[in-house]
């Protein structure tokens, strides 16, 4: 059996509109003049402590940054996101066809959680992994380890999708397959740069990209 691990944030949902407001609302309980938009949708995908770890030198104004991220989307920028078009079919097809299903992402786990919970789909998810508060877990690699070790899986049986290049070098790094897809916050050349082993521009082309890896698979498996 074969288990996807699928990003959250421009994989499954368009949340750029919760992630900008609340990075611009740390950034001026911080005093920091802000940022432009084009800047701010930068922020989607990296560890919150590496990008204001950009803005700011002292580790304890990171950490009051992150606070403060994380007390508005606490109240507000979880519900505030969209669900891509026809990713919920693509979800549903690769569960109906006998994948496991994990969400690995880098989001702080209770709000990923949280988010999960509310998408007509997200039952299909077998868990969640994310980030820790305290920063033990951010970054793909430690959670695609954490993911690994909680569902109890060989790398090699899983695949990585996501939009940006932290998804593929995670898969990268655990050698495992890395899809990425175009309809996110990512780009075609940053994807293909980390090394994507094949790139979805819909979620449409992404369920025939799985199925043809499953006719694969079991024509290997299949005895002449």
């Amino acid at each position: 059996m074969r288990t996807l691990f699928f990003d959250l944030d421009g994989t499954l949902i368009d949340s750029v509109v919760g992630i900008t407001r609340c990075v611009a609302y740390s950034l001026e309980r911080m005093g920091h003049p802000g940022l432009p938009d084009a800047e701010l949708r930068r922020w989607i995908g990296p560890a919150l402590r590496v990008s204001f770890g950009r803005l700011f030198d002292d580790p304890m104004d990171i950490e009051r940054a992150v606070e403060l991220y994380r007390e508005r989307f606490e109240l507000e920028g979880w519900r505030e996101h969209e669900i891509y078009a026809d990713i919920g079919e693509t979800v549903e097809a690769a569960h109906a066809a006998g994948d496991r299903l994990a969400v690995v992402t880098a989001k702080n786990e209770p709000h990923a959680r949280r988010i999960v919970a509310t998408l007509p789909f997200g039952h299909r998810f077998e868990d969640i992994i994310g980030a820790t508060a305290d920063g033990r877990l951010s970054h793909k690699p430690e959670l695609i380890a954490e993911a690994l070790a909680r569902l109890d899986l060989r790398a090699g049986d899983c695949t990585m999708i996501g939009d940006r290049h932290m998804d593929i070098e995670g898969a990268i790094h655990h050698r495992m397959r890395g899809i990425g897809v175009l309809w996110g916050f990512g780009d075609e050349d940053e994807l293909r740069a980390a090394g994507a082993e094949h790139l979805a521009r819909t979620p449409g082309e992404l369920s025939a990209l799985l199925a043809h890896a499953r006719i694969a698979a079991r024509s290997v498996l299949t005895p002449c």
